[in-house]
């Protein structure tokens, strides 16, 4: 006789029939999902402080008798559907739970962010919700025989803080075991039911840089008896980026962009101290590696030449996201399965960061774009805006690419 849960469990999932992949969602399920994200879109939580998003997560997962395990920071879980034998690698599914520091500015929904300025504005909640339905159907699945191979989600918080939760969730041993690792992430450029996909580089890499400058100041009367770090802060700001166009390989897509400068507080002081911040991106991992040593080259130099002294805070952020071919063809695979190959296309490679990257510093891996415009939307929606929404077709879509994935991937 079946168990309670396990009969449950079955009803929420399509039966296997026709030759094709189970796992497909029922009708149930998909609701209780969408609930569960306009939930999560209601109550955002930043990097490092997910503890009631966190503790849905492990309360639904546990429900459905599975153990999750929160990780070692305090947020975030990593569980396993199915049994772990010590020696076939595994598949791992990761989400990111975090929200953003950004007001929800959407008024004509009932799901809005209750937290001000605080809002799931780059889709994270959706990330969370598809990697926890794709958790509940496999466990379906797995008690049904179904699993070939035991899978670990990966609920990750801090992907917005640099360096990135990642870097944590990889010390707490969610890699253990992975032999490969995907995800997901909204793409408002691209229709729900469809989604982007790109052997290589899909993100940028992405360091953040604090530059302190600091000399004599004095009278504007006398600037030669001065170090003039008005002029100084404004070279920094032209030259660098410029000479760093001439020392790097322009194929590597590497941009130093400003984002603050400030110096002085009157017309007539040259000022003794100015400072500058702003963000480095790279398209190429190689030279992304080598972009510390060669940006406080250019810094020390410009500085330099008007008796400037500097303070370089260079912070390591992500490398770019590589995809992997084979886990590419894996995402392919699935989509095809599900939705045939007209729901799959290109995608161009992103300057946004994303801490996913390591992973794949350690497993090979790959990224989707999740589409979830609907379809004949001309808003123009962007990510990190307070009005971000999303189709929530998109949720069972990537609740379907995730859970055909793990089948084949069991299957090779």
């Amino acid at each position: 006789m079946k168990s309670r849960a396990a009969a449950r469990s079955e009803d929420l999932v399509d039966q296997p029939g026709g030759g094709g992949l189970p796992g497909r969602l029922g009708d149930e399920l998909r609701a209780e999902l969408i609930a569960f994200r306009r939930d999560l879109h209601m109550h955002p939580e930043l990097g490092n402080q997910e503890f009631r998003t966190t503790a849905a997560i492990k309360d639904r997962l546990e429900k459905a008798g599975l153990r999750p395990r929160v990780l070692d920071v305090g947020t975030g879980l990593v569980c396993d559907v199915g049994e772990w034998d010590g020696v076939t690698p595994m598949l791992a599914l990761r989400a990111d739970i975090d929200a953003l520091p950004i007001p929800d500015t959407k008024a004509d929904v009932p799901y809005r962010s209750t937290v001000p300025d605080r809002a799931h504005a780059c889709g994270h909640d959706v990330h969370t919700t598809t990697v926890l339905g794709a958790g509940l159907v496999l466990a379906g699945l797995h008690r049904q025989g179904l699993l070939p191979n035991a899978v670990r989600l990966v609920f990750q918080p801090a992907e917005e803080v640099l360096p990135g939760g990642a870097v944590d969730a990889i010390e707490s041993g969610v890699l253990e075991g992975v032999g490969r690792i995907i995800a997901v992430h909204c793409d408002p450029k691209v229709d729900a039911g469809r989604i982007g996909l790109r052997v290589g580089p899909i993100t940028s890499a992405c360091d953040r840089l604090e530059v302190s400058l600091d000399g004599p100041g004095g009278h504007t009367a006398r600037p030669h008896l001065t170090t003039d770090l008005v002029t100084a802060a404004a070279r920094v700001a032209v030259d660098v980026p410029a000479l760093l166009a001439r020392r790097v390989d322009a194929r590597s897509g590497l941009v130093l962009t400003w984002g603050r400068l400030q110096t002085g507080h009157a017309p007539n002081v040259v000022p003794q101290h100015a400072e500058l911040s702003g963000t480095l991106r790279c398209l190429d991992l190689a030279a992304w590696r080598d972009a510390p040593d060669l940006v406080h080259a250019a810094i020390d130099e410009v500085a330099g030449m008007h008796r400037a002294k500097t303070v370089i805070n260079y912070v390591r952020g992500v490398p770019p996201v590589v995809n992997d071919a084979e886990s590419i063809g894996l995402l392919d695979a699935a989509m095809t399965e599900r939705r045939g190959s007209y729901a799959i296309e290109d995608t161009e490679q992103s300057l946004g960061g994303e801490d996913f990257s390591w992973y794949l510093e350690r497993v090979p891996g790959a990224m989707a774009r999740l589409g979830v415009r609907p379809p004949g939307d001309t808003r123009g929606l962007d990510l990190h805006r307070g009005n971000f929404d999303v189709d929530e077709e998109a949720i069972t879509v990537g609740v379907e690419l995730f859970t055909a994935a793990a089948l084949l991937a069991g299957r090779s």
